[in-house]
């Protein structure tokens, strides 16, 4: 029996692959090496994951995940899981490769996340051939949830946004500014909680102010990391909440930008199985 996992910043889940068409599920909090400990991961595995599955034969482990694109930060995964799954074989992979591999299988494309974060790369149907480095939420992450956010957050609290929307964001969420700067500034994953202002974003695209604030962060990602692929007849998919949820916006810009749209889903699992299947 095999597990595929598939971990962002916000949400990993672990997918149970079993006779039955319909997989076990199981979801846990995000799980990436840069901002978690190999201990807090190997805990929150054992204590979340593993109950799950006890009894069951495991026998590989897929593991896709943000922050796991270098060997130092695999390892910290790989001695995570070994420590519940001693008997499996375990395969650490980057969350770009997964997208790669649910957007286009064994085809080339541009493949590109727009999550919590966000990234990209030149695929060629078997491995990464080029990737453009996002540098995270405050220097890079362009058209990512937390940078959408941190904008949003940043032209509210700068009185750079109409009045009428800066009091209905503030009601609706019921918080002060001194409480979003210690959020920020003093607890764990401010990443996230700057994406989690999305949905407001999401809710009031009709206002002009909020459009152009997605409008010019998807153009930013175009032109900042898209274009240094040169790519020509290429498709671009996009996996991700904020590429699915905001399609509208992201198809304009592209269309803008003379780039030819692929498939653009809210998670890389589906396309995972399909391609593990298949293999």
């Amino acid at each position: 029996m095999n597990i595929i996992a598939d971990s962002g910043s916000t949400k990993a889940e672990f997918k149970l692959l079993t006779e039955n068409p319909e997989e076990k599920s199981i979801i846990l909090p995000g799980i990436n090496p840069f901002y978690q400990s190999e201990t807090e991961i190997r805990e929150l595995i054992h204590t979340e994951l593993y109950p799950n599955v006890t009894g069951c034969d495991i026998q590989k482990i897929h593991f896709y995940g943000a922050g796991c694109a270098f060997p130092d930060k695999k390892k910290m995964l790989e001695n995570a899981l070994s420590y519940s799954f001693p008997q499996a074989e375990i395969f650490i992979e980057s969350d770009l490769l997964a997208a790669a591999r649910a957007l286009f299988g064994t085809s080339k494309g541009v493949a590109c996340i727009l999550g919590t974060g966000s990234n990209s790369c030149l695929y060629n149907g078997h491995e990464i051939e080029k990737n453009v480095s996002p540098l995270g939420f405050i220097l890079g992450d362009e058209g990512s949830g937390a940078v959408l956010g941190r904008k949003f957050i940043s032209d509210c609290l700068k009185n750079q946004l109409p009045f009428s929307l800066q009091k209905k964001f503030f009601s609706q969420y019921n918080i002060s500014p001194p409480e979003i700067l210690d959020r920020v500034y003093k607890q764990p994953f401010p990443n996230r909680y700057l994406a989690s202002f999305t949905p407001f974003l999401l809710e009031n695209i009709g206002e002009e102010p909020i459009y152009q604030l997605v409008r010019k962060s998807f153009t930013g990602f175009f032109e900042r990391n898209i274009k240094q692929y040169a790519i020509t007849g290429e498709k671009v998919g996009f996996i991700g909440s904020i590429a699915y949820y905001f399609r509208d916006v992201l198809r304009e810009v592209a269309n803008e930008l003379h780039y030819q749209l692929g498939k653009i889903e809210r998670n890389p699992m589906e396309g995972l199985i399909r391609f593990h299947q298949e293999k």
